[in-house]
């Protein structure tokens, strides 16, 4: 699973810089599934900045359809969790 950040409201870097940041600046978290061997994208998921990553693991892997058989799951240290194991397993 591999997650970014994409900033959706605020001001441009340029304004930014020459200005300073006026407000505190909002991203949406993008959360994918992907098939390794051919790189296509299983399921996505969005998600404020106030939410951690941890939580989604558990929602995002059901969305996988039931045809396709998961051989690994790949991901960082936020994610080992009890929880999380138990939704992969």
């Amino acid at each position: 699973m591999e997650c970014t950040g994409i900033r959706f409201r605020g001001d441009g870097e340029w304004l930014s810089r020459k200005h300073g940041p006026t407000r505190r600046r909002k991203w949406r978290k993008v959360h994918l599934a992907m098939a390794i061997a051919t790189g296509d994208i299983c399921t996505v998921e969005f998600t404020s900045s106030r939410h951690g990553d941890r939580p989604v693991l558990p929602e995002l892997l059901p969305q996988i359809p039931t045809g396709e058989q998961i051989e690994t799951v790949t991901a960082d240290g936020t994610f080992d969790s009890h929880r999380c194991h138990a939704a992969i397993l």
